[in-house]
């Protein structure tokens, strides 16, 4: 994690505040080059907000300190996990009661707009872009479907290839077998 982003989170969730299995988050559509664009994440929120997990609304109720968080990114993904979960009550009223200045209600409508949108770019559970070659790791035990295996979390899949016309898939060897990985389940490996 940046020094910069490690400073700014106090080494917690920017979200839930636990110190626990740490991520920097891209912020979409912004590329994440620069610390403003991005959040410090644990892994539980982490994996709710990049859709592998569906979110808990439970433990969302976190979300009641981080709306007034003085980070633009920090409150993009609070609003964006709010209107997920505006079917609850509580949701609803802290959507009411949050404000963004006109440039981060922009950020947080564009990046709704592009997780529907972005039928041709392919990008890992944490949005960042993936390219034809590259490694990403799996973030889940996945049950492979005509084989007798599972794929184990952690396991590195190198020089995967794109999925043609379905952005949300990839092809890599696991096990010696070409299978099909949906990139919800994957991280890029830097």
């Amino acid at each position: 994690m940046q020094k910069a982003l490690a400073e700014r989170s106090g080494l917690k969730c920017e979200m839930c505040g636990h110190a626990d299995g740490l991520e920097t988050y891209n912020v979409p559509p912004k590329p994440g080059e620069h610390v403003d664009e991005q959040v410090c994440l644990c892994m539980n929120c982490m994996a709710q907000v990049s859709g592998i997990e569906e979110p808990d609304p439970v433990h969302w109720r976190c979300l009641s300190d981080s709306i007034w968080s003085e980070v633009p990114a920090v409150k993009v993904v609070s609003w964006r996990m709010l209107q997920k979960l505006s079917s609850e009550g509580w949701a609803n009223d802290l959507l009411h009661m949050m404000y963004l200045d006109e440039e981060s209600m922009a950020w947080a409508e564009s990046g709704a707009a592009v997780e529907i949108s972005s039928d041709e770019i392919h990008k890992d559970a944490f949005g960042n872009v993936l390219n034809a070659g590259d490694t990403v790791v799996l973030l889940k035990e996945l049950d492979v479907k005509g084989a007798n295996f599972a794929a184990k979390r952690g396991t590195a899949v190198r020089k995967i290839s794109l999925v043609e016309g379905n952005a949300g898939q990839i092809e890599g060897r696991v096990n010696d077998q070409q299978i099909v990985i949906l990139t919800k389940f994957v991280k890029k490996s830097s």
